[in-house]
């Protein structure tokens, strides 16, 4: 007999095994801009779930992720973009050592993305390790800036960054192999870190901050984990982002990207892992699906010209709803577990043998 463990274990394998399945699918089917769609929404996935990690379920007013996906993705660019491309991009002034003299191989892609990663939670470790120490908004204001900072940075290292020009040619190494892995990847070990003790530390924490103190836990060390992990995920999102669309410039990394991660684990519900999911997804499909009121129309006598920047106004419009009369997000702090599916296929079961 299987424990409740074992057979959670086994429906995540098995939907593993789906997934890939899919992906395999989607690859020989899909045209390229669903399979684009899909990838942007898998890349949204990881961003949004590490987001949530800090924001939900840590309790703790974070406005960065778009520094520390810069991090990632400049550092991915200039790892995996190929020599010749260098000297070809960096025509006002010459790339640094030492990376002006290698580039990784595809094969190593992996390792770029992790470095891209690492980098970034060692930027979240520089920034925590003197604001966690607070309480209040100090985490807010510090990650604020420190994401226009990386943004000001990008603009003038132009040794290292090529400045406002950005960096192009960067090989499309991001495909649905990679992000629909890293998207479940990224998942499965939150929800895991979620439900373990260190977890249910930080779930305490978001309540009340004292009293989790009073229970022994360390706030500082538990704070500054879970802002490191989820920078490290959030800098492998901008790693794979960079090198879908093969370019990367300081306007792509802006604190649009972090409001757009606000959005979704907001309209998610703030602490759930499954609301940011789904809502990430239906999030990049409502992006491409409203470009129609960005673009102009002509109704009988009547232009309407397009105008730029509606679909945000669009997304703000439905958040203010949601926060007027569904403050909880669409799944409050609930997560759907396989323990749910069952008993929901149970009861369908139930139901077509008692109409049969």
């Amino acid at each position: 007999m299987f424990t409740r463990e074992t057979r959670e274990l086994l429906f995540t394998f098995v939907l593993f095994v789906l997934l890939m399945v899919g992906v395999w699918l989607a690859q020989r089917y899909l045209n390229a801009y669903l399979v684009r769609i899909f990838n942007t929404a898998c890349i949204y996935v990881i961003a949004a779930v590490a987001y949530n990690l800090v924001n939900g379920i840590t309790g703790q007013f974070s406005l960065g992720p778009n520094g520390f996906m810069a991090i990632g993705g400049y550092t991915v660019a200039l790892l995996m973009l190929p020599v010749v491309q260098k000297q070809e991009v960096y025509f006002l002034q010459p790339l640094i050592w030492p990376f002006n003299s290698f580039s990784f191989p595809p094969a190593l892609f992996i390792f770029a993305l992790l470095l891209g990663g690492l980098l970034a939670a060692g930027g979240a470790i520089l920034i925590g390790f003197p604001t966690l120490r607070l309480r209040g908004d100090y985490l807010a204001i510090a990650t604020f800036g420190f994401g226009e900072i990386i943004i000001v940075l990008a603009n003038n290292l132009i040794p290292l960054t090529n400045g406002a020009l950005g960096i192009k040619g960067i090989p499309e190494y991001t495909n649905l192999w990679w992000t629909v892995n890293w998207a479940f990847w990224t998942v499965f070990l939150v929800k895991n870190l979620v439900n373990s003790s260190f977890g249910r530390a930080l779930k305490a924490i978001r309540e009340d901050e004292v009293a989790a103190e009073a229970m022994g836990i360390n706030l500082f060390r538990h704070k500054l984990l879970a802002f490191a992990l989820s920078a490290f995920f959030a800098g492998v999102a901008g790693g794979l982002f960079v090198t879908l669309i093969s370019t990367i410039s300081p306007t792509l990394f802006t604190f649009s990207m972090t409001f757009n991660l606000l959005i979704i684990i907001v309209l998610g519900g703030l602490g759930s892992i499954t609301g940011s999911t789904i809502t990430a997804v239906l999030f990049a499909f409502l992006q491409e699906l409203l470009r129609e009121v960005e673009a102009p129309h002509v109704i009988g006598s009547w232009t309407f010209p397009g105008i730029p920047g509606m679909r945000m106004v669009v997304f703000s419009a439905i958040l203010v709803i949601l926060m007027i009369f569904y403050r909880r997000g669409l799944f409050g702090r609930q997560e759907l577990s396989w323990q749910h599916v069952s008993r929901i296929l149970w009861w369908g079961k139930r139901a077509h043998g008692g109409q049969s």
